[in-house]
């Protein structure tokens, strides 16, 4: 894992902002604040890097210029469409007729001659317009920037390490009588990489996250496997109802925490009921499929028949010896998800990413004892909440 680099210093952006708002040259503004001027232009212009083969664009982190003039999106009527649309009912076209020569679907079409209409249910254009212009709502700040006690709790739990979805679930609970301070988890995420947005604080990006980024990233397709395929596997779509419906305890899912370049990794299992979560310490730098498999037979062991009826994993080679595992059990069942399909699986996808604030990737997981794994089990906030 790479070092952190030095925190911004907003202290000099603001002022150098402030010359610039004020009409100094850019030159001028860079040597009062003590910065280079090739600073001053990313600055105010952003900035283009080339890593990994995508090219990142960097936003200015200054406003030194009003903001343009907004402009609608082409999905809203314009006025002329208005026109049009009033001199198409006055021929006595039906909605659908209209629909199809404006290129518009027939439910827009409808929602407009209902609202657009006056009192006296005559449909005007022009006052239509008029109308919806003022049905749109300015731009204003966003919830959590409105409210300081809303902004300061979120806070309060990105830095405890609860992720976005966490924080948007209890919040029902924190405030169950004020539906105004429910947010979905995207709001949280917005919030997080744009700080303009929710009013939190610049640092946040970062460090609170679980990835540590400070940008989003598009979501990639999942890499094809290079290792063959599991002997004798189960797939999950011979798995108990009771399983898939989490109304039985004792239905596992279970996967490999790798550490850097697959060197190491830890067994992590989450009960879909209860999402109570077990971790499984691999000794050394071996996650073979034998290490694993005692690893779990030891983890599963320790608890009543009824609680191990399932196992579910992907179709990784650590668990080519399921045969053995399940004899071992006894009452345990091992299934396999479809190939490049995680989502079968999602506690065990959720509760990794979670554990990524304690074991971070790229790092050797080697080196965590068994009592400092068994530690993270019992004491990292909210496992059990996801």
């Amino acid at each position: 894992m790479g070092r952190r680099g030095p925190q911004p210093d907003y202290a000099r952006r603001e002022a150098f902002a402030k010359l610039i708002a004020e009409g100094d040259p850019s030159g001028q503004a860079c040597q009062i604040v003590g910065i280079h001027r090739r600073t001053g232009i990313e600055w105010r212009n952003g900035r283009r890097r080339l890593r990994r083969g995508r090219v990142l664009i960097f936003p200015p982190v200054i406003n030194v210029s009003p903001k343009p003039e907004k402009r609608y999106s082409p999905r809203y009527l314009s006025e002329d469409e208005r026109v049009r649309l009033a001199d198409l009912r006055s021929e006595k076209r039906t909605m659908r007729e209209i629909a199809a020569l404006m290129g518009r679907s027939t439910s827009t079409i409808c929602r407009e001659l209902a609202r657009g209409a006056d009192a006296a249910g005559r449909y005007r254009p022009f006052e239509a317009h008029l109308r919806a212009l003022l049905r749109r709502h300015p731009h204003r700040p966003s919830r959590m920037a409105r409210d300081a006690e809303l902004r300061d709790w979120v806070v309060a739990k990105l830095m405890a390490r609860w992720s976005p979805e966490q924080i948007s679930r209890k919040l029902r609970s924190e405030f169950p009588d004020d539906p105004d301070r429910w947010l979905c988890t995207e709001t949280i995420y917005q919030a997080v990489y744009r700080p303009d947005l929710g009013g939190l604080p610049r640092e946040l990006p970062g460090r609170v996250l679980h990835h540590r980024r400070r940008q989003r990233l598009p979501r990639r397709h999942a890499q094809a496997r290079r290792s063959g395929p599991v002997l004798g596997m189960t797939l999950i779509v011979d798995r108990p109802a009771a399983a898939l419906e989490r109304v039985q305890p004792g239905h596992w899912e279970g996967d490999l925490l790798v550490g850097a370049a697959n060197a190491s990794a830890i067994v992590t299992m989450v009960e879909r009921v209860t999402r109570h979560t077990i971790l499984g310490h691999l000794p050394g730098v071996r996650h073979d499929s034998a290490t694993v498999r005692d690893t779990v037979v030891a983890a599963l062991a320790r608890l009543p028949a009824h609680l191990r009826r399932t196992l579910t994993w992907d179709q990784g080679t650590e668990m080519a010896r399921h045969a053995e595992i399940a004899a071992a059990l006894g009452t345990t069942e091992v299934y396999f998800c479809d190939a490049h399909s995680p989502w079968q699986r999602p506690s065990n996808e959720n509760t990794n990413g979670l554990l990524r604030d304690y074991f971070p990737k790229s790092t050797d997981l080697s080196v965590y004892t068994a009592d400092e794994i068994a530690a993270v089990q019992w004491h990292c906030p909210g496992l059990t909440d996801i």
